[in-house]
């Protein structure tokens, strides 16, 4: 589990965070949701150890990150950030292999190999293994950056908005692929996600942030509730249930028509 205590986050004047108290389950999926400028990614970040608090403290199982090695943290967490940077012409195999340079600091083993195989396999990338990124939609070069995380064979992983400017085929790929890695890998996943409905239908929990503090937490029932939602993001919302799960409509507020 990753516990993150008191965190504050400050920039001058501008305060980002504030008194962030919060838990992550291990093995489930959890989304941080929340209206833009809320503080989703800084804390991301700061669970990655790619930005410092101005106060607070992470923690891994009880243990504090800022003691933790940064070569130990990267066999334990992994993060996928927004906007890879990756200005070098690689094949989806290549930037798969990056996943493994924590282990072969750049000299593949064997066993390095297979990893970075069963990384491809699993999101189906195989016929575009050879491919270059730069041949890619956005939605195939999103999934290679995922197999590079998922090959980097981490407990944990951080995932910083995966389905921005995806279509609705890659990005319902992606959220399979987290549930399963969840479900069948035993993974811990954590991803900002703007999609109200794929936290919804995928995560186990859910952190819901505001103003730079957390707002609510908890299971998908606990969070996902038309009042919650309502006064998370300012607009009413009508959440139906069926089946396959719940739909939040939030499209045609009443608030607007009257």
């Amino acid at each position: 589990m990753i516990t993150v205590h008191d965190i504050h986050k400050v920039y001058g004047a501008k305060t980002v965070l504030r008194g962030v108290d919060a838990h992550f389950p291990s093995r489930q999926l959890t989304s941080l949701i929340g209206p833009n400028g809320a503080g989703k990614t800084t804390l991301l970040m700061m669970i990655a150890r790619l930005m410092e608090p101005t106060s607070g403290e992470v923690r891994i199982e009880g243990r504090a990150v800022a003691g933790i090695r940064v070569g130990e943290y990267a066999k334990r967490v992994a993060t996928l950030r927004q906007a890879p940077d990756f200005n070098l012409r690689l094949t989806v195999e290549e930037v798969v292999a990056f996943g493994r340079f924590p282990y072969s600091r750049g000299v593949l083993t064997r066993e390095d190999q297979r990893v970075i195989d069963e990384a491809i396999d699993f999101l189906s990338l195989q016929a575009l293994r050879h491919a270059y990124l730069d041949e890619l939609s956005g939605g195939q070069r999103q999934m290679a950056f995922l197999a590079m995380t998922i090959a980097q064979q981490t407990d944990y992983l951080l995932l910083d908005e995966p389905l921005n400017n995806l279509d609705i085929k890659h990005a319902v790929q992606i959220m399979r692929a987290l549930r399963r890695l969840c479900d069948e890998h035993a993974r811990t996943v954590i991803l900002v996600v703007h999609d109200i409905n794929f936290a919804a239908s995928y995560c186990d929990h859910i952190v819901a942030m505001k103003e730079g503090a957390v707002y609510c937490a908890g299971s998908v029932d606990e969070v996902i509730t038309e009042s919650r939602l309502g006064e998370l993001y300012g607009l009413d919302f009508e959440i139906t249930h069926s089946p396959r799960g719940r739909l939040c409509n939030y499209f045609n507020p009443e608030r607007e028509a009257k």
